[in-house]
């Protein structure tokens, strides 16, 4: 979808005043269709820039996944080369120490895409383990090398009880599998009721607890863990007559990487002597050895695009640590703003602390993702970035909404969502053949709530209006 760009795009450092007066009077009866006690602001803005809708437009509010709108136009700003092949980021496998029974050192360099998938075909774990079987038949340790990038592993402001879920993994320059591991339940074999099930933890998690054999068909379970251990406990029901699979999040990928890499050497008819451990930076990082083979993954590119598309939190923070040498979460954010500095953002009106959006610090307002979309697209790279923005009824996490109405396969945005928190922004295409960019912040919902039904409402007014 190369080419893509809103009718009659014009940037403007700044927006033209209010179109009639006070913008969007007509609205007001489908606003007042929001929860009690939640807050929204909004903003619509034309071609010319003027806006034809506001409500609270410098407000600073959380933004939750618009976040990754930030980081993604920084990435395309700012690093060279995107659409070639990621020559840096690659993981990396080398053998050092004795000759006769060399450590196997596998180093990430920032890459999310790394995989030990059976059919994997671009970027595979497998294609390193068979350059190791390939050189030798006995090696000591396996160790999992995360050192390219500081070891800061969860955003600053994300809630704890997300470090348990696969949406809140934590975060290594060395990630496979983004970063979950799977569990399996079988309760495939024959047995009575109440019988209890097997569980095969996954490689370099250890796993707890009880699981038995129901008559229900889905799963009742609860999964705990404590932030920072990959060990878990998992108790339950679990229907009779298949294996389930239960994905995990990880407290130390590098670790699990090389558990995962010790498995396929073995595999491959390699003894493996040593213990399998992590290296985390802990000070300065000695220069990379000779490597056996190095993986060289699509271009970064097509990470922004699944990024936007599936809202994929470890690989946004994984692209904002590398927008700056150092690997920090610090640089990476300064390195972000300065790219963003031409987009005219008025002062005060962003505050990241992640690159992903789960940090409740953040705070935008809805003058600033304007300013944000209207400037990205417009730069040489724009086209491509709004290719991989979700479309209403079609892609992504608008896949499902939308749909049956006139902006279905029309309207791309990208979404936010955190407890008591949602947000839309980007391209409104209208009945009358403009296009308008938006954002919509709700913050402060109440629990069970959703504004999901207003906004898409709002939506529908302002592309049959405009």
């Amino acid at each position: 979808m190369r080419g893509w760009r809103p009718a009659l795009a014009v940037v403007l450092l700044g927006l033209a005043p209010v179109a009639h007066g006070q913008a969007g009077d007509d609205l007001e009866p489908i606003l007042a269709g929001l929860p009690a006690g939640a807050r929204i602001g909004l903003i619509a803005i034309d071609e010319t820039g003027a806006v034809v809708a506001a409500r609270n437009v410098d407000a600073r509010m959380v933004p939750a996944s618009t976040t990754k709108l930030f980081t993604t136009a920084a990435v395309l700003a700012l690093l060279p080369a995107t659409d070639q092949p990621d020559t840096t980021g690659g993981a990396s496998v080398s053998l050092e120490g004795r000759a006769d029974r060399p450590d196997v050192v596998l180093r990430g360099h920032g890459d999310a895409r790394l995989s030990s998938a059976p059919d994997c075909a671009v970027d595979c774990l497998a294609t390193l383990a068979d350059a190791v079987a390939a050189h030798t038949h006995q090696v000591g340790a396996v160790i999992g090398d995360d050192r390219a990038l500081a070891d800061e592993r969860w955003p600053s402001g994300m809630s704890w009880d997300n470090m348990a879920t696969p949406s809140g993994t934590a975060i290594s320059a060395l990630a496979l599998d983004d970063n979950i591991a799977v569990a399996a339940i079988d309760a495939a074999a024959a047995g009575t009721a109440d019988s209890p099930a097997r569980i095969t933890p996954p490689a370099g998690l250890t796993i707890s607890g009880t699981v038995r054999i129901g008559t229900g068909d889905q799963p009742a379970l609860t999964r705990r863990t404590l932030p920072g251990s990959d060990a878990w406990r998992i108790d339950g029901v679990v229907p009779a007559g298949k294996t389930w699979r239960i994905p995990l999040a990880l407290a130390d990928p590098a670790a699990r990487a090389a558990w995962v890499l010790r498995g396929m050497l073995v595999a491959r008819g390699v003894t493996v002597r040593g213990s399998t451990l992590a290296r985390h930076r802990d000070g300065p990082v000695p220069a990379e050895p000779p490597v056996l083979a190095r993986l060289v993954p699509p271009p970064l590119r097509e990470d922004v695009a699944l990024t936007l598309r599936q809202s994929q939190n470890l690989h946004a923070e994984l692209l904002l640590r590398r927008l700056a040498a150092p690997g920090t979460v610090a640089d990476g954010i300064t390195a972000r703003m300065a790219a963003l500095q031409a987009a005219g953002l008025p002062p005060g009106s962003v505050s990241l602390y992640d690159g992903s959006g789960m940090s409740t610090y953040n705070r935008v307002t809805p003058r600033a993702l304007a300013l944000l979309l209207r400037w990205g697209q417009a730069q040489p790279w724009g086209s491509d970035w709004i290719a991989g923005f979700p479309v209403a009824g079609q892609t992504g996490t608008l896949k499902a909404r939308l749909k049956g109405t006139p902006l279905e396969g029309k309207l791309r945005a990208k979404t936010g969502t955190l407890l008591g928190t949602q947000a839309l922004a980007g391209f409104l295409p209208t009945a009358a053949g403009h296009t308008l960019t938006f954002a919509v912040l709700v913050n402060d919902l109440p629990d069970g709530t959703s504004a999901t039904p207003v906004v898409d409402a709002l939506l529908l007014a302002l592309a049959a209006q405009h």
